[in-house]
């Protein structure tokens, strides 16, 4: 499997960022933490905003006519609706900051590392009834289950925090930021952004379609034994069923499925700033799959395309099961109990990536550079140009030129 340049480069600037901070157990001084986020901002933007979006492809092309301007008969008025009280509820210094044409680049500017500048407003600048009010858009936007990961990420944010002898200058339950692109409407596109430390989230909104990718789901720890908020844990189906999918398989199907058995290191392709990588089908494919597994397979995909509030859950279901023909299952890694892994599905309308990763927030704990369980990104993706609805948003623009 090809590692992709730009991974090497983020994760060397978030070293190069991190190291003496965590080492000391203590937060870093403000001013000079603002500073090297503003290097570290800059060194990554330059590289992955370098290109115009074309999307992730498996060749450099992307696939044409999957994505059509429709009708899917499930409302978005509730989204809308909270949308706005959202941006009722501020003032008007924190809209001018907040709100963004829809085509506008910020949509590509969002980062699951820390370290990040972020635009938007900040829940921890917010009023508590302005938190409520982007709780309650969210709450419209995903699923139950969508909103408890999200609210649950942020919690674990603060237990880092917590763990790094209460250093609330890099880590923090309310270090996430909002912005709002367009104006909500019910027929002209707009969507909202949600970026922060292992949670971003691009909800995109035409009609009464949405696309909720990138959508970036992740934690370092999964799991808060101790603290404000002990007994918090995240994607643990995710890890279980992943495992369960892959141990379905039978011998020659894993002999195509399992890339490699040992993993030493993070796998992940296509997180932050990595909107145009070519990425070629690797594992085995599905259509290989017996009814039952096809099941299960499907299942799987659900625990990630469910985080979307049902109705259009559905939806994007349905597009993947269309395209079940053309999809792959790719592992690295072991399959035992207590193994680390990396998993991948990989279809024209959906990338879903899983990743056991190397401990950097909570480096010094854990061996350097080995792979744990108790850091985990995931992320979601749409290939052949959707990512932030781009291609619905292109075909608009044919329809009714602004």
């Amino acid at each position: 499997m090809r590692r992709h340049a730009r991974a090497y480069l983020i994760g060397a600037c978030l070293a190069a960022l991190g190291v003496a901070v965590v080492r000391a157990g203590q937060s870093p001084d403000p001013q000079a933490y603002q500073e090297q986020q503003r290097a570290f901002s800059a060194r990554i933007e330059a590289t992955g905003l370098a290109q115009p979006f074309k999307g992730i492809t498996t060749n450099g092309t992307v696939a044409p006519g999957l994505f059509t301007i429709r009708s899917t008969g499930v409302s978005t008025a509730p989204v809308r609706q909270a949308a706005e009280a959202f941006l009722k509820s501020l003032s008007a210094a924190q809209r001018t900051k907040t709100v963004f044409p829809v085509d506008h680049v910020e949509w590509r500017k969002w980062a699951n590392q820390h370290p990040y500048v972020r635009e938007g407003v900040s829940f921890e600048e917010m009023t508590p009834a302005q938190r409520d009010t982007a709780f309650a858009m969210l709450g419209a936007s995903l699923s139950a289950k969508g909103l408890k990961l999200s609210r649950d990420i942020m919690r674990l944010n603060e237990t880092l925090g917590e763990l790094n002898g209460d250093n609330f200058v890099e880590y923090g339950e309310r270090k996430y930021w909002i912005s709002v692109m367009g104006e909500p409407s019910p027929t002209e596109p707009w969507g909202w952004q949600v970026d922060g430390h292992h949670l971003n989230v691009n909800y995109f909104v035409m009609g009464d379609q949405v696309v909720m990718t990138p959508a970036f789901w992740g934690s370092e720890p999964t799991v808060a034994t101790s603290g404000k908020f002990a007994g918090t844990a995240i994607l643990r189906d995710e890890q279980d069923k992943g495992l369960a999918m892959v141990r379905a398989l039978d011998a020659e199907q894993q002999k195509k499925a399992i890339l490699q058995t040992t993993k030493s290191g993070n796998n992940i392709l296509t997180q932050a700033f990595s909107d145009n990588v070519v990425l070629d089908h690797a594992g085995v494919r599905v259509s290989t799959f017996s009814a039952a597994q096809k099941k299960q397979f499907l299942e799987l995909v659900g625990l990630y395309v469910n985080n979307l509030r049902e109705g259009h859950a559905r939806v994007h279901l349905a597009d993947v099961e269309k395209h079940l023909a053309d999809t792959h299952f790719a592992w690295i890694g072991d399959t035992k109990d207590d193994s680390v892994y990396y998993y991948r599905v990989h279809s024209p309308v959906v990338l879903i990536e899983f990743d056991h990763e190397t401990p950097v927030g909570l480096r010094g704990r854990y061996p350097a550079g080995v792979p744990y369980r108790e850091h985990i990104h995931a992320i979601v993706r749409t290939p052949n140009g959707n990512d932030y609805g781009k291609d619905l948003l292109r075909l608009h623009y044919q329809q009714h030129p602004h």
